[in-house]
């Protein structure tokens, strides 16, 4: 997998753990759901992802979204 997937699929694992989150245990969650969207929302524009950079630093291949 590279990095942009494994963005994806992380970004959508963290939407929905915490929409489960905030409707089992507490509204609160949502604003993580909150967060995540604005994150993706920003990265779209500015090409800057902080998982992006972790990943990449840890050696991940890059794929065409963030180099």
């Amino acid at each position: 997998m590279n990095i942009d997937r494994l963005v994806f699929a992380v970004a959508g694992a963290m939407i929905l753990v915490s929409l489960l989150l905030g409707y089992y245990v507490s509204p609160y969650w949502y604003w993580l759901t909150g967060f995540v969207g604005l994150n993706m929302f920003q990265a779209a524009f500015t090409g800057f992802c902080p998982l992006a950079k972790i990943l990449k630093a840890a050696g991940v291949e890059p794929g065409n979204a963030f180099k």
